[in-house]
Formats: C-alpha cells, sequence, structure tokens
C-alpha cells in the first residue's frame, strides 16, 4: 500500500521517475512514527537517507527515556536503518538547538510566557537547518513521522490536519513556511489511528514496533521546567508575593517561573475559593490570582504569523477562520482582523480560558481540513 496516492506518472512521493532515482531523507527520531517512514519507504525502493539530530548532552540523554532525542533513540534509529539496508547519520546539531529552541525557551519562561519549545524547534532546526542538509544531499525531498497531510493544490501545496484527529500534529507545524511545505513528505498523515502505524512496523519486524511514544519535551526530564530554567539561568526563581486580583495578598511563592497561566493546583492557598493563575507579573515578582471567570479571554493578540492561504494576509480586512488558542484545544470560530503581513488581532466568538502569552494561535478553515498558518500570542489581558 503506497503511503500517498498520486496520478499514476507520479510515484509515491510526488515524483515523475521510478523510487530507486528518487533520494529522500528521513529525519529518524528512534521512534516508531518515522522508524515507519523509513522502512516504507525502503521497501518501495526509494533511496532513503537516514539522518537522527543528536540535540543536547548525549551522556545526561542516555538516563532518560521517552524523548525524542535521547542516545537510546540515536541508537534505536541505527539499528532500523540496519535492518532494512540504508545509510544513517547522526549530525550534532547541540549548538544549534540550544541557540535556537533552549535559550528562547528559558528567556520566555523568564518574562512570563508558556512557551512551545517543539515548535521552535520543528521550525528552526527540522524544518530549516535539517531542511537544508537534505538539500546538499541532493535529496528530492524529505520526510518525517508527523501525523499531519500535504496535499497538492490547485496553486500550490497545501498543509491539513491529519486523518486522526487524536493524533494531529498541525498546532506543532503552523509555521511551516510554503517552500518548506513544498519540500516535505508527512507519510503517515492519512493513517486512521496509531494502531496502522504500529502494525506496519511488525509488519517491517522493527526493533521498535512496541516503543513507547514520547510524553515530555525532549530537554525537560520528568516535565520539570522550573528545574531545567534553574540550571540554565542561575538565581531565576526568585521568591516572591501571590496577590489577588483585588491586590491582598495571599501568600509567598518560590519564583514565578513554577507557574502559569490557568493553573490551581499547587498555589499554596488553600482554604479559599478556587483560584487560577491569571497573570504573571515578572518585573515585581507577583503570581496574580482570581476566579476561574477571569480567565476568559475574547481578544488576543498574534505576531510573527505565518499564513500559508493563497491570497496576501494583509489582503483583507478580516478573515472568518477557527482557532486553536493550546495544542490541547478544539478549534474555534473567530475572526482574525490583520493588522500587517505578520500581525493581527484575533477576536473569539467565544470566549477560551487561560489564554496564554507564549502559545501559538494557529488558523484552520472553519469547514474543512486545511491550515492556514498561524502566530504567535504575545501578551494577556
Amino acid at each position: 500500500m503506497p503511503l500517498d496516492t498520486h496520478p499514476a506518472a507520479l510515484n509515491s512521493m510526488g515524483f515523475a521517475k521510478a523510487p530507486k532515482d528518487t533520494r529522500v531523507l528521513v529525519a529518524m527520531s528512534g521512534g516508531v512514527d518515522s522508524s515507519v517512514v523509513a522502512a516504507q519507504l525502503a521497501s518501495e525502493g526509494y533511496d532513503v537517507v537516514g539522518i537522527t539530530l543528536q540535540l543536547y548532552d548525549h551522556g545526561a540523554a542516555l538516563a532518560k527515556k521517552g524523548a525524542c532525542c535521547a542516545g537510546r533513540d540515536i541508537h534505536d534509529a541505527r539499528r532500523v536503518a540496519e535492518e532494512m539496508g540504508f545509510p544513517h547519520y547522526v549530525l550534532d546539531y547541540e549548538n544549534k538547538f540550544k541557540e535556537s529552541v533552549i535559550d528562547e525557551f528559558a528567556d520566555s519562561y523568564l518574562a512570563g510566557a508558556t512557551p512551545v519549545p517543539c515548535i521552535r524547534c520543528n521550525e528552526r532546526v527540522k524544518f530549516r537547518d535539517l531542511l537544508e542538509t537534505a538539500k546538499d544531499l541532493d535529496a528530492d525531498c524529505m520526510a518525517t513521522g508527523h501525523y499531519i497531510q500535504r496535499f497538492d493544490g490547485p496553486d500550490k501545496a497545501e498543509l491539513h490536519k491529519a486523518a486522526d484527529g487524536d493524533r494531529d500534529q498541525s498546532y506543532f507545524l503552523f509555521s511551516t513556511k510554503q517552500e518548506q511545505l513544498d519540500y516535505l513528505r508527512f507519510p503517515l498523515g492519512h493513517l486512521a489511528s496509531k494502531t496502522e502505524t504500529r502494525a506496519l512496523a511488525k509488519k517491517f519486524g522493527l526493533p521498535v514496533a512496541d516503543k513507547p511514544d514520547s510524553q515530555d519535551i525532549c530537554f525537560v526530564p520528568n516535565g520539570s521546567y522550573a528545574a531545567v530554567i534553574e540550571k540554565l539561568r542561575p538565581g531565576a526563581a526568585d521568591p516572591g508575593e501571590i496577590v489577588h486580583m483585588n491586590g491582598e495578598v495571599l501568600g509567598e511563592h518560590k519564583g514565578v517561573i513554577h507557574y502559569t497561566i490557568g493553573q490551581r493546583r499547587g498555589l499554596g492557598i488553600g482554604g479559599r475559593e478556587p483560584l487560577y493563575v491569571v497573570k504573571l507579573d515578572v518585573d515585581k515578582k507577583h503570581v496574580i490570582v482570581g476566579p476561574k471567570e477571569a480567565l476568559a479571554t475574547r481578544t488576543v493578540p498574534v505576531r510573527e504569523i505565518n499564513w500559508l492561504g493563497d491570497e496576501p494576509f494583509d489582503s483583507r480586512e478580516e478573515w472568518h477562520v477557527s482557532v486553536r488558542v493550546r495544542s490541547t484545544r478544539s478549534p474555534k470560530e473567530a475572526i482574525v482582523r490583520p493588522l500587517s503581513a505578520t500581525s493581527a488581532e484575533v477576536d473569539l466568538l467565544s470566549a477560551e480560558e487561560g489564554v496564554a502569552p507564549g502559545q501559538a494561535c494557529v488558523f484552520y478553515e472553519t469547514e474543512g481540513t486545511r491550515i492556514w498558518g498561524g502566530g504567535w500570542i504575545w501578551r494577556g489581558y
């Protein structure tokens, strides 16, 4: 079964030549998804080259399971390549990863934002630097194990949600540029479930067929963001006050970096009505709390917009779309009003709770699966 469907004159990657004459660089994380992509393409006769990125300290990685960049995963990717008989290389991207992803992650948290480093990694490392490496190796295209779909539209390549809504990774890929999308392929996007992916892994006899999915951000052991930031930015966890919206001081905290917008648990101010973090004031070292209704937001300022539509973003006064303001939320109807080619004000037709600076706001067509792009939420109200 081919992974993509194309006219008969084209192979499954969309090229009018035999698979053996089509070089595909596969970004291999060591997990089951990218391993299946590499194995399937190799079995179809493509000239596959596997690349795994070492993104942070290898020694520390060896003790960390379930993360995409760990030393164990590099080993697993190499084993898959050996089983399927294609070359595999490990590239040291540690400095690029630190400069492009980790440093901004730490600085964003220190500024009171809630960053999404996986988006920046896709944007600045995998789909920029690695993609350039693929071109240097004369690859015709680059394939990944992401659950998202790429279709050849009437005007250009289009980005669409994955067939499996539970696995859809469009929130993390909104910043893919058009020229990157032209070169990328996502062979798993049409699969109905992860069960199908694991079945393919078993069919190819891959050693990672039963490997658990990674859950954490790769450089954040045990999900402890604050511990990582304290290591990167000594002295970042300065104590301060927990303050009610009405100005009442309710207690003390051990550092703003330990809190996120919308957080309820772990505030240490029990015995009152339920309170939530509604704002982080880094300059005053205040964690500001209030009732749940104070989290409701209708207007969301967005910048650094990446637009994948057919017309220029600022060619209209407004766009009627659906937007997702967190990876765990379903898209909700909204009106996007461009302020420039890369900034906008987003009016949500129904209020959302916990909208936080540093998160992405991703645009979708209201009826259908196409992703129009998105931007970064940059300040809270």
